[in-house]
């Protein structure tokens, strides 16, 4: 595993942040929101390229993430960390409701090693719900 030197000299490598993305998907599991916050960086951005939505900054993100149907459950298949400590991918299987659709996840991180970049890919294109446009911008 190949470490890379993070701020005070603290390193990280793929085993710390596949630990950031696990610790990120049992705290949403969890609706431990402040748990799910620690895990991103201040200025994380939010990618839904299918909705075409955008949402940037922790405070923002945790909403979202908090105002989600809380009938969803994801179930995670398989998570990915490039040997840098700069990426990572997962694979999961998320059901709402009575609907199970396969999405896959790209994780960046800053410099401290939080996550500061988020991006999902789900099935389909979809028009985003109007009652998150509060939280999203439109690209």
């Amino acid at each position: 595993m190949t470490e890379t030197g993070g701020e005070g000299g603290t390193t990280w490598g793929s085993g710390a942040v596949r630990a950031t993305v696990e610790a990120y998907w049992a705290a949403a599991a969890a609706h431990d929101w402040e748990a799910f916050g620690a895990t991103l960086a201040d200025d994380v951005v939010y990618d839904l390229p299918q909705s075409r939505e955008r949402v940037r900054g922790r405070e923002r993100y945790v909403r979202f993430a908090r105002e989600y149907p809380r009938d969803r459950h994801a179930r995670v298949e398989r998570i990915v960390a490039d040997g840098e400590g700069a990426g990572a991918a997962a694979r999961t299987s998320v059901t709402v409701g009575s609907r199970e659709l396969a999405a896959v996840h790209f994780f960046t991180f800053d410099a401290r090693g939080r996550i500061d970049g988020v991006t999902d890919f789900w099935p389909e294109p979809y028009d985003p719900p109007a009652d998150r446009a509060h939280l999203t911008e439109r690209y």
